[in-house]
């Protein structure tokens, strides 16, 4: 057993008997703007939380993670250790406006705790530090927001960067003074995409020429997919040896943009996709980062129950420190990504039951899966 897992079961254990013995209840989840779960009944041992109001704000759906892994999951596991307590959840559908009225909403209702994933790390800083004038604790979900915040669970981005810049560099190999490569970066109001970006540099910068970089808002795949395609006309088809994408939903964009221009060449990945992992195989993305968001939606609700029951978030939850934006120093707990390929698909995203190998082998990608070893 790893030591992050001894760590994250003591974690649970501690939580779950400081809350006591509770019966579980049944969550009822509504389809708009928010929704609330709350469950019935519950021995006294459970008072330490009892019905506490936890806020869930996520940032979007254009990334298929959110709606189908850490909602679901960040849910569970907030239920398993408070069986009373009421989860009213939001999505900003990527509008940073939209997010600070959620976060209005949720102060309105009365949660004692947001866990916040922002749209704009930035601009949220104000609806932070209102809910922090309030006495409501702010925990900052996979991207760091500004203002006082609580606490804070993500992967380590930097390292993220990194090993898609190197992942890039290697696959490049000794083409790498024959052309250029495109770098196709997140959103600038990501802080995530910041440290990314600077991780693949770390790797990149001094082994490869980059012919253009961009910026693009939203994590786009379409904006990314036109990015693509004017890189490739500007640097010339013959001479792209490589591309960057920070992420999966963006991969896709820039695969087709490839694909139009007759090239196949390295291009990067992050977050699992279910259609990168397909791509990956099929031979026309080379790697993905995984972010196992078991790991990362646990310690986010045990970090969400604790601060809900008044406790502080100790070393064993957070055992680092990080600054965000605005200065605050932010307790925090840093997990290590993953780099996937066609060799360790299998003892990735299959072994952790990220995704069935049906799910994965369709009939386009039978043929790919069987050279694989998948099937």
């Amino acid at each position: 057993m790893s030591i992050r897992l001894r760590r994250v079961l003591a974690v649970t254990a501690v939580v779950t008997l400081g809350l006591g013995a509770a019966s579980c209840g049944s969550a009822k989840q509504s389809s708009s703007g928010g929704s609330s779960g709350g469950a019935s009944g519950g021995a006294s041992g459970s008072a330490a939380v009892g019905a506490v109001r936890i806020g869930l704000l996520l940032p979007e759906t254009k990334t298929t993670r959110y709606e189908q892994f850490d909602r679901p999951l960040i849910e569970a596991k907030i239920k398993e250790l408070a069986p009373q307590a009421q989860i009213d959840y939001y999505n900003a559908n990527q509008d940073a406006t939209t997010q600070q009225t959620q976060v209005d909403t949720a102060l309105t209702k009365g949660d004692k705790v947001l866990i916040l994933d922002a749209v704009d790390s930035k601009s949220i800083q104000s609806s932070v530090q209102k809910a922090h004038d309030a006495g409501v604790k702010v925990l900052a979900y996979d991207r760091l927001a500004q203002g006082p915040v609580d606490g804070y669970v993500s992967f380590d981005n930097h390292k993220v960067g990194e090993l898609q810049g190197k992942a890039l560099v290697d696959a490049v190999g000794d083409k790498s003074n024959a052309g250029s490569i495109i770098m196709i970066n997140g959103s600038p109001t990501d802080p995530n995409a910041a440290d990314f970006k600077a991780g693949a540099h770390s790797a990149i910068d001094g082994k490869l020429k980059i012919g253009k970089e961009y910026d693009t808002p939203q994590w786009d795949p379409n904006q990314a997919n036109q990015e693509a395609a004017a890189a490739i006309t500007a640097i010339g088809a013959s001479s792209v040896v490589g591309v960057y994408s920070a992420n999966d939903g963006m991969a896709a964009g820039i695969a087709t943009a490839l694909k139009a221009a007759g090239l196949s060449v390295p291009l990067t990945g992050q977050d699992a996709q279910l259609d990168a992992i397909q791509r990956i195989l099929a031979g026309t993305q080379t790697m993905t980062i995984y972010k196992p968001f078991k790991p990362e939606t646990d310690v986010a609700a045990q970090m969400a129950v604790a601060l809900a029951a008044g406790k502080t978030l100790d070393s064993t939850l957070a055992p680092t420190t990080v600054t965000n934006g605005s200065g605050n120093k932010v307790p925090a707990n840093l997990i290590t990504p993953i780099v996937v390929t066609k060799d360790n698909v299998k003892d990735t995203v299959v072994k952790d039951g990220l995704y069935t190998v049906d799910q994965i082998c369709t009939p386009d990608y039978a043929a790919a899966c069987k050279s694989a070893g998948l099937q």
